[in-house]
């Protein structure tokens, strides 16, 4: 049998006589109403990603929903970075499962002129399994899917998927299909053949104290080696880069965690691994994004004087001082990254940033005198690159980032289901259903003189 054309059955919906919803009963059940009962159903939650560089990333997203199911549901948590389709197959004859949770976090490589498509392995190693031994019904989800959702229903044939975050609309949707109610209705679910026309609600969690366990869900060791233990403090972003997902992912409003939940998962984490090199990373759109929310997260780890090593992800020049920099150095931050993309006025402006050569040059300024080790990263060959714009990120390289810090350089600017894709005609949806291999379409229109 074709692998695609095997059918699994999902369960009868009456929908012209939907069942209505109960958003507060499915989010407030707690495990003293059903320990171990025999009759709860069964999800299994599998993570597809592979990749290693430029190091391994945990499934965070899919972690902090097993937490979110595991108190009304039976659930297992495979990362398929560490295994085969053997032990996916052995699993789904151990555990049986009612419902398939598949996270798709990456399409391909993004290697311009050589890329890798990650789809096909997902076919065989996950999915083929899944369709031959397994009568679940599956549910896709996951920062890849999100972005191309319709393409994705399409090709791995799924029962259903989950745009955004899901610990909301995941349980929403069990629900929905034990009591006969309408997953349509459900803000994120997508169904198979209809056009997805929005997102999911984003979610009310960030507002409890959360942890996601990450090192007690999977085998931490190949992460520990190369990578770091994520920490979200908040979710969404307000700035408009042309070619950033975040907002797509989840939203367009800062969410935010407080600083005592924040700091509460790291020093629970840090006393359950007990690793002294163990680095935790913030892995926030812009860590120092809005104005005080990080200073809040420094003051309380210093309050504890917990002694750890953080690093974190993009910083925006705009709210770099020295007084937050004095926090991060005083709270154990052992480097950052900053990602400003370009140097030039120019394409700052082309690229949608939210400052201005001067925010930049202060921001390089600061980091040098507070001795903060830093990874800058540029993109080359955005729209409007000229040789002038080029020669200024590089004159900027020189003059203002300090030799002992490492610079990143990419060639080519993605424009896939962006607010770029909105001034480039065809080119951000720029292939057909099904065809991976047009999803490698780059910008890169460098000229000279």
């Amino acid at each position: 049998m074709p692998l695609l054309s095997c059918r699994r059955s999902t369960p009868s919906l009456n929908l012209s006589n939907p069942i209505k919803i109960n958003r507060d009963q499915i989010l407030d059940r707690s495990s003293s109403d059903c320990p171990g009962r025999p009759e709860m159903k069964k999800v299994l939650l599998l993570s597809t990603n592979q990749a290693t560089t430029p190091y391994p990333v945990p499934p965070l997203g899919l972690a902090l929903l097993y937490q979110r199911l595991r108190v009304a549901y039976q659930v297992n948590f495979l990362d398929g970075f560490s295994i085969s389709s053997d032990e996916v197959r052995r699993q789904l004859q151990e555990f049986q499962p009612d419902y398939i949770g598949l996270s798709i976090r990456n399409i391909d490589d993004m290697v311009k002129g050589s890329t890798h498509s990650y789809i096909p392995g997902i076919l065989e190693t996950y999915l083929a399994p899944i369709k031959e031994q397994s009568r679940a019904v599956l549910i896709l989800g996951g920062s890849g899917f999100t972005i191309f959702p319709d393409e994705l229903m399409t090709v791995f044939g799924a029962d259903f998927g989950i745009t955004g975050e899901a610990e909301e609309a995941f349980p929403l949707l069990l629900q929905a299909l034990e009591l006969g109610g309408d997953p349509s209705q459900i803000e994120g679910v997508v169904l198979p053949g209809k056009k997805v026309t929005g997102k999911t609600r984003p979610s009310l969690l960030l507002n409890a104290p959360f942890s996601s366990d990450l090192d007690t869900l999977l085998n931490y060791a190949p992460y520990s080696e190369r990578g770091a233990y994520p920490i979200q403090t908040k979710r969404g972003c307000v700035h408009r880069c042309i070619y950033c997902s975040y907002p797509i992912l989840e939203g367009r409003t800062f969410r935010k965690r407080t600083a005592v939940h924040v700091v509460d998962e790291i020093e629970t984490t840090r006393n359950r691994i007990q690793n002294p090199g163990l680095v935790f990373e913030f892995v926030d759109s812009t860590f120092n994004d809005p104005p005080g929310h990080a200073e809040a997260i420094c003051e309380e780890i210093i309050r504890r004087n917990l002694r750890v090593t953080l690093r974190t992800m993009g910083m925006n020049p705009v709210n770099i001082n020295g007084n937050l920099l004095g926090l991060m150095k005083q709270a154990g931050f052992a480097q950052i990254d900053s990602t400003p993309d370009s140097a030039s006025p120019v394409m700052l402006k082309n690229y949608g940033k939210n400052f201005t050569i001067a925010h930049l040059q202060k921001a390089a300024q600061l980091i040098r005198e507070y001795a903060m080790p830093t990874m800058w990263f540029f993109i080359f060959g955005g729209p409007g690159e000229t040789e002038e714009t080029l020669l200024e990120s590089f004159a900027f390289i020189d003059r203002f980032i300090h030799q002992d810090d490492m610079v990143h350089i990419t060639e080519g600017l993605r424009i896939l289901s962006t607010d770029a894709a909105g001034g480039a005609g065809d080119q951000g949806r720029a292939h057909s259903k099904g065809d991976f291999s047009a999803l490698t379409a780059f910008l890169c229109a460098v000229t000279a003189g």
